[in-house]
């Protein structure tokens, strides 16, 4: 048995919990199920499954290795098939991407079901998280980015800008009043945004005559999420600078308003990034440029805050 069959028995092992299923779904002896991933557990020097006389788990090793294995096989079924595949077959297989939770709650997300419904047989993996994750470590096959990027070794497509706007609560501003000038900031608060906790965030971000500008400003309280950063403005704790497209709706449910429009924040850059591939998988490609499309659009209709 060569390690491509062992792999995919493993993965419908994995699958469907069970041995006995597997056999029978693959037509073949549940001891030669056994077998082969008894033989690829030792020629990978690891343990990947937990087996019990009820049930069937994957250990965390079995649990990496069989999310690789995915992959490994959907990229192997689209090779056979590379060279006589008729215009038009649906994509198959799964792929693993991650944005911010603004992209994929009011960009990603609605859209979603027409790329499924015209690929019945592709799985999508949406991660959202605060934390910049490693795409070639974590197994990724793209990722969006809001903000400068600084990953060396990655593919950089550019998908437009996203306008970032000052905003407060309507009970902050009726607490300590709305700023008009940089100079009325010394009597407000700033939320403080940082990516770990226990760094000193830059400050006020302004942009005048092209060039970008910190202004220190006090406030007393440091968030390390984008809900939090909403959620302690939403409660009235200071300013933030926030991208439009993760706070559009609050803007207009009248929840945050946006102020000192005369001196906005810097656009933020929104990027797909992905590993150089000299050959991607077609299911990677077209879903690489489905999301292409979709921030494209939105990012160009993107309304502009009613500031005070």
């Amino acid at each position: 048995m060569n390690p491509l069959d062992r792999m995919q028995i493993f993965a419908r092992v994995a699958q469907l919990s069970s041995f006995t299923q597997a056999a029978q779904v693959l037509g073949i002896p549940k001891a030669s199920a056994s077998l082969a991933v008894q033989q690829l557990e030792a020629q990978l020097g690891t343990r990947l499954l937990h087996r019990t006389t009820r049930r069937v788990q994957l250990t965390q090793d079995g649990q990496a290795y069989f999310e690789r294995c995915k992959d490994v096989l959907d990229d192997v079924d689209e090779l056979q098939t590379m060279f006589h595949q008729p215009e038009g077959t649906a994509l198959r297989g799964r792929v693993r991407i991650d944005m911010s939770t603004g992209i994929a709650r009011h960009m990603v997300l609605p859209r979603l079901p027409e790329l499924l419904q015209r690929h019945p047989q592709l799985e999508v993996e949406v991660s959202s998280t605060d934390r910049r994750v490693d795409l070639v470590r974590e197994g990724f096959d793209c990722v969006i980015r809001v903000g400068p990027v600084a990953e060396p070794g990655l593919v950089a497509r550019p998908l437009g800008q996203v306008p970032v706007a000052t905003c407060a609560s309507p009970a902050y501003l009726a607490r300590l009043g709305t700023p008009h000038t940089l100079q009325d900031l010394a009597q407000h608060e700033l939320v403080h945004y940082v990516s770990t906790l226990g760094t000193r965030s830059a400050g006020f971000e302004v942009q005048e005559g092209g060039t970008t500008t910190f202004l220190p400003m006090g406030g007393r309280v440091t968030v390390n999420s984008a809900e939090a950063y909403l959620g302690a403005c939403l409660a009235g704790l200071g300013l933030i600078q926030v991208p439009l497209l993760g706070a559009q709706d609050l803007v207009e449910q009248g929840l945050l308003v946006p102020v000192l429009a005369q001196h906005p924040p810097p656009p933020m850059p929104v990027t797909l990034l992905y590993a150089h591939r000299r050959h991607l998988p077609q299911r990677v490609r077209v879903v690489m440029d489905w999301l292409a499309a979709v921030v494209q659009a939105k990012l160009g209709q993107a309304p502009a805050p009613h500031a005070q």
